[in-house]
């Protein structure tokens, strides 16, 4: 999954950055099931998500797979954006990964409660194991066979890493694309969210 890219794709506020951390996590309504700005912060995650399925470079990105990957195709191009996240971090981010990565994972322990009981137990692997590795193929290859192994149902994702390497800078080039409007379009949906949870905003 894409921890690193949503985060990034968070801004300043930890409790928005706790909830698009978990989002993947969250199923149905909210419902006042967490903090406001936590679930502001699972919101923002559902809409990039649905950005993502609308753009057509990310789609563009999903087609050059493989079609026997089937339906995987959308959740392989997430690891491979983090991929590509990880080793172009600097154009993305003043602050070195190894930093943000420390700094993130003691905001996501504040607040360890929030998160449902199994990604509680997941968060020492995500930040000790998964996302200091997705800088190489071989750890995407990792991530995506220790997912395999968690989805019930026979899947192809074990040894999907070789369709990052088949159409490498293709990849590369439709995530060098799609990252500034991604980007763009959570700025411009936090600015709206905020605003309307702030006094004298439109929050009923």
């Amino acid at each position: 999954m894409n921890f690193l890219f949503h985060m990034l794709l968070s801004g300043d506020d930890d409790q928005i950055l706790v909830g698009n951390f978990m989002g993947d996590f969250v199923k149905g309504p909210l419902a006042e099931r967490f903090p406001e700005r936590i679930q502001l912060g699972i919101n923002l995650h559902r809409r990039i998500d649905s950005f993502a399925s609308r753009s057509e470079l990310f789609q563009q990105s999903r087609r050059r797979l493989d079609s026997y990957y089937g339906l995987y195709r959308g959740v392989m191009i997430d690891l491979f954006y983090d991929h590509f996240l990880v080793t172009e971090w600097s154009n993305w981010s003043d602050e070195p990964l190894s930093d943000y990565l420390v700094r993130t994972r003691a905001i996501i322990t504040l607040y360890q409660e929030e998160l449902p009981e199994r990604l509680q137990k997941l968060v020492p692997i995500i930040f000790e194991e998964l996302l200091p590795s997705y800088g190489e193929v071989n750890g995407i290859g990792r991530a995506l066979e220790r997912m395999s192994r968690r989805v019930l149902r026979p899947n192809p994702l074990a040894g999907g890493e070789v369709e990052l390497e088949r159409h490498f800078d293709d990849l590369r080039s439709d995530f060098q694309g799609f990252m500034p409007l991604v980007r763009r379009f959570s700025e411009e949906t936090l600015a709206v969210d905020v605003f309307e949870i702030q006094p004298g905003g439109n929050n009923q």
